[in-house]
Parts: C-alpha cells; structure tokens; sequence
C-alpha cells in the first residue's frame, strides 16, 4: 500500500500523511491516524512542551492562551492515550505566566542529588501591558508534583542586566567539561531585535538556581541573523547526544531564506558560518529528539516557499510561502550536519484553515511548539496545538487573544511508531 501522496514540493523525499487514513489501511495502522485530545480547552489553548517523567506518565504543560496566559497541565498516564490528570496545586504564580513555557529534565553528576525538572517562562513586552521582564523559573524535585512559585531572573529592575526575552528556553542544552558532562546548561533565547542570546544554568551548594548574563552568542554573524530574524534555537549534540559537537536549528522568521544551521564544537563559545536548512527542514520552532536506533525525530512548523508555483498554491499571492501546518522529519545527526535531505516527512495531523472541511495541502500555520518524547519502547508521543476539528461553535464566537474564532484551537497528541509509519511508505 502506498503512503498518501502531497503536492510535489522542493525537496524530493517522500512525506507520508497522517490527517485522514487512506482506503484500505491496515487496522494495525489505524492508530497513527488518530489523535488523543490532551486538553479541548474553550476556545484557545498553544504552545505545548512536554517531559517524560521516571514513572513513565508524560507531562504536559502549556499556556491558557496565545503564548501569555496561566500555566495549564495535563498528564497521561497511558503513553499517550489519554491525558485525565492534572497537577495538583499549581503554584500561583502560574497564574500570570506571560509567555510560552517550555519544561526540562535536569540531571546531576556533580552533585549526589535526585534530577530537577524546571519550567521556564519569559516576561516579553506585549501591547498595552507592564511586564515585569526577564524570565520566570519554576522547579520540581519530586516529578513535577509539586513546584516552587516563579522566581525572576534579569527583569527590568536588574542592576546588571535586563531583558524581554520571547521563548527562553528554546532549548536547554547539558554542557562539557573537558569531554565530561558537568552541572551547567546552555539556555537560548531571543528578543524582538531578533538577537539572540545564552545564558548560563548552574547551582549552588544550597540548590539555589543561578543564571549567568545574558550575551549574544551569534554576533559574528549578525547579518545574517537579522536577515533571517533569527529566532526559537533548537540545539541537538552530535552521536546521540553524547558527543562534543552542537548543532542549531533556527526559525527564519521574516520567510526571506530557509531555517539555520550551524554548529559548535567548543560548547557553544562560537558558531559556524550558519546555512541555510534544507527544504526538507524549513520551519519554525523545531523540536528533535532522539529514537533508540540513533536517528532524529524533529517536529516542526511547516513553511514552504516552493519557487516552481509561487502563487498557486500560498492562498495570499504576496505573501511567497504557505504552510502544511505539524509536520515532523526523520533522518540522521549527519543528514542535518552534511545538508541532505532526510529520510522522510510526516504530516502529523490536519490543522484546518477557516474555510477547510476536509484535510488539504494548505493548512493553517498557527501550530507547532510541540512537546516531544520517546518512550522506552521507540514509540514517539508529539503533542501540539491547533484547529483539529471542522466543527463550529453553534452560536457566536470564541473571544480570543488571537481574535475572533469559530472554531476552537486546543492541544493534541499524536503516538507513532516509525515501524509503523515506514509501511505506508512507497
């Protein structure tokens, strides 16, 4: 049986669809079609991260709005399946979270104590609201049963330093010490002048969390930065995560030339002459994890600017791209590292544009900002949020801080096992 073929596209590898089965699947595949609501919310939820806990449940942890909002949270105890438990108790700072949260496990080596998980929030400035700045950190030392209220970090009335970060941490990277993991972690972010900046994690004998200064960590290439309006940093290490190279994957945000790709082999210190990604990767606010077999699995925000029919297929001709929504790519350390395309493309799940009743090509943009985790068995648990169904609310409208809505948009989850999804390849 062959996969559900899209539209040619710039890159030749094949992408198999997810949205809707095929005639004829195999019942044992069934399931890669499906989606399991993680929250279906009252009108607009986003922008989901999540961390596999010691128990083996999956927690998920996401803003009750368009990145501002109080921190939500749903919790499967099943793999995936469902999600019916939240955290009790939630901190009440949570309650005023102003940007996207992103969630960590910390591990410790230096010291003889249990991992962290942490919860980072940002404080940007968004119209017609005070902001505190800086950024909000959270920890658990108990799998995310219980929390510690928010503490501020570099806000604006730091001595030393202040910022409006969007995003921090688009991702928390375990750094090296002479070829050994050591209790420091690489943090990055970015502020609206698109610079991008990192910033050291450590603890000190009382637990007490520590971040260093803010510096911009991609000055060298400046230009290029701003071209691309640099933004939402993925970092994966070389060799499974083990290794002593850094690799970035960052959003181009002004459409103008593909995703970024450079590498570091001094821990972050300096940075490659970044490249374009191939189209293969092109979107916003990657996510990759590693499989057990040693490939990556990166989700992703599609952009695509196909140049051989720019009007065609954009929905809005001046724009010069349009998006098939989440979409997820396979391949090895080395196929990002070397520029090559991959293996394959998943189109994860259908996020419907206002008009859509059916699974299409185009889909709507606002998804992506997935949390990712791989369970012991291989098997591949992808949350993210969107307009996953074509139903309408039955009398007015949703009121939302993305404006007015009749559908809603809510955080799914999606179980994959690429044995599987590799039948439906051609």
């Amino acid at each position: 049986m062959g996969f559900r073929k899209t539209y040619p596209q710039n890159y030749t590898l094949p992408q198999v669809d997810l949205s809707a089965p095929p005639q004829g699947v195999d019942a044992s595949l069934a399931y890669l079609f499906e989606n399991a609501v993680v929250d279906a919310g009252t009108g607009y939820l986003g922008h989901p991260d999540s961390v596999l806990l010691k128990d083996g449940s999956i927690l998920t942890l996401y803003p009750e709005g368009h990145g501002k909002g109080k921190v939500l949270s749903r919790i499967s105890r099943d793999g995936g399946k469902s999600y019916p438990d939240t955290i009790e108790n939630p901190p009440a700072s949570w309650e005023n979270s102003r940007e996207t949260p992103t969630v960590y496990r910390l591990e410790f080596s230096e010291r003889p104590w249990s991992d962290k998980l942490i919860l980072i929030c940002g404080n940007p400035k968004w119209p017609n609201e005070p902001t505190t700045g800086g950024f909000n950190c959270s920890i658990s030392e108990d799998e995310g049963r219980t929390w510690s209220e928010f503490t501020l970090f570099y806000g604006n009335d730091d001595p030393e330093f202040s910022c409006l970060p969007i995003v921090p941490m688009s991702s928390l990277t375990r750094l090296k010490q002479d070829g050994k993991f050591v209790d420091r972690w690489m943090g990055l972010f970015h502020d609206r002048a698109f610079v991008n900046y990192k910033t050291i994690l450590t603890f000190d004998d009382a637990g007490q969390m520590r971040w260093s200064k803010p510096v911009p960590y991609f000055a060298a290439w400046r230009e290029t930065e701003l071209r691309a309006n640099m933004c939402e940093v993925e970092c994966v290490r070389a060799e499974g995560g083990q290794g002593n190279e850094l690799l970035l994957l960052a959003r181009s945000n002004s459409k103008c030339m593909n995703s970024l790709i450079s590498v570091s082999n001094d821990e972050g210190e300096t940075w490659s002459k970044p490249v374009e990604a191939p189209d293969a990767l092109n979107g916003e606010r990657h996510k990759a994890e590693y499989l057990p077999d040693g490939r990556l699995f990166i989700t992703f925000r599609s952009i695509e600017r196909d140049k051989q029919h720019p009007h065609k297929r954009y929905g809005h001709r001046m724009r010069g791209w349009y998006s098939q929504g989440w979409v997820a790519w396979v391949g090895t350390y080395a196929d990002l590292r070397q520029g090559r395309e991959g293996q394959y493309r998943i189109k994860l799940a259908h996020t419907y544009l206002p008009t859509q009743n059916a699974p299409a090509l185009l889909a709507n943009a606002d998804t992506g900002y997935c949390g990712n985790v791989v369970l012991p068995d291989g098997t591949v648990v992808s949350a993210s949020y969107g307009i996953f169904s074509t139903g309408r609310r039955v009398s007015g409208v949703y009121h939302t801080d993305k404006g007015r809505q009749k559908r809603k948009t809510y955080i799914v989850s999606k179980r994959l096992r690429l044995q599987d999804v590799e039948k439906l390849l051609p």
